[in-house]
């Protein structure tokens, strides 16, 4: 299968800690990649690196083979590759049917027009509608944003990374802070997923990692030690004795 990102040689230091140190990494078109790593082993300072809010010491990032190192992240946004945060970014006094349309509405180019004029786009809208469907929230799409529990906080959030049409989508631990129940949800809809889009997870819920990856990754103290399918991590010695603990 063909290469979508390919990670050569990152690394970022902040005085003397190397968050990122030499990391290596393919990432394959349509493929659901997880990175996984105790907290501190630089999971999110290489997401950023990826995404383009923070620039890297050294190493090279590609996209479809082109080289996007330099690149700042509302380049790399237009190039497709789109990011979910750790903690919720929405505008909470719009809709939940004006988030999507915002985001679609920047896709298509037009991200400077005022939300009046995103209403009246009959097709933007119900391009918007069609996403939340998808998403399970067409229900609650003339709801305010604040008024969406956290978990819908979440499924909104990907619902916009998704309507932006990005092949490359990078989740930041959207399972952060939810309940059993919630989270079931949000793993059951990224599963629909899987093959429509190429998603790198950020992820400490190790049920929700090994239900959805097609590869893990093992970030500690900001190196690779060990990429493969989910049993062969889950079977590999050095993994169970840095992060998923002997017991497992």
């Amino acid at each position: 299968m063909a290469a979508l990102l390919e990670i050569d040689g990152l690394s970022k230091k902040f005085g003397g800690i190397r968050a990122t140190d030499d990391v290596n990494l393919t990432i394959e078109k349509g493929h659901f990649h997880a990175i996984i790593g105790p907290n501190g082993a630089g999971k999110t300072t290489l997401i950023a690196q990826l995404a383009g809010s923070l620039q890297p010491d050294r190493g090279t990032i590609r996209l479809n083979g082109r080289d996007i190192t330099a690149k700042p992240a509302h380049a790399r946004a237009r190039l497709g590759i789109t990011r979910s945060f750790q903690i919720t970014s929405l505008v909470m006094d719009l809709s939940v049917l004006d988030n999507v349309a915002l985001a679609i509405q920047a896709r298509q180019g037009h991200s400077f027009r005022m939300i009046r004029a995103a209403r009246k786009i009959d097709d933007l809208r119900g391009q918007a509608r069609a996403v939340l469907a998808q998403v399970g929230l067409a229900g609650r799409a003339g709801a305010a944003a604040r008024a969406l529990s956290h978990g819908e906080h979440r499924v909104l959030e990907i619902a916009i990374s998704l309507a932006t049409g990005a092949p490359l989508v990078l989740l930041d631990e959207p399972m952060a802070g939810l309940g059993p129940q919630e989270s079931a949800r949000i793993v059951a809809f990224l599963k629909s997923l899987k093959g429509q889009r190429t998603i790198l997870l950020i992820e400490h819920d190790m049920d929700a990692v090994f239900a959805l990856a097609d590869r893990i990754s093992v970030l500690v103290y900001g190196r690779i030690i060990a990429t493969g399918p989910p049993e062969e991590i889950r079977a590999n010695d050095a993994v169970r004795h840095a992060y998923l603990g002997e017991e497992e």
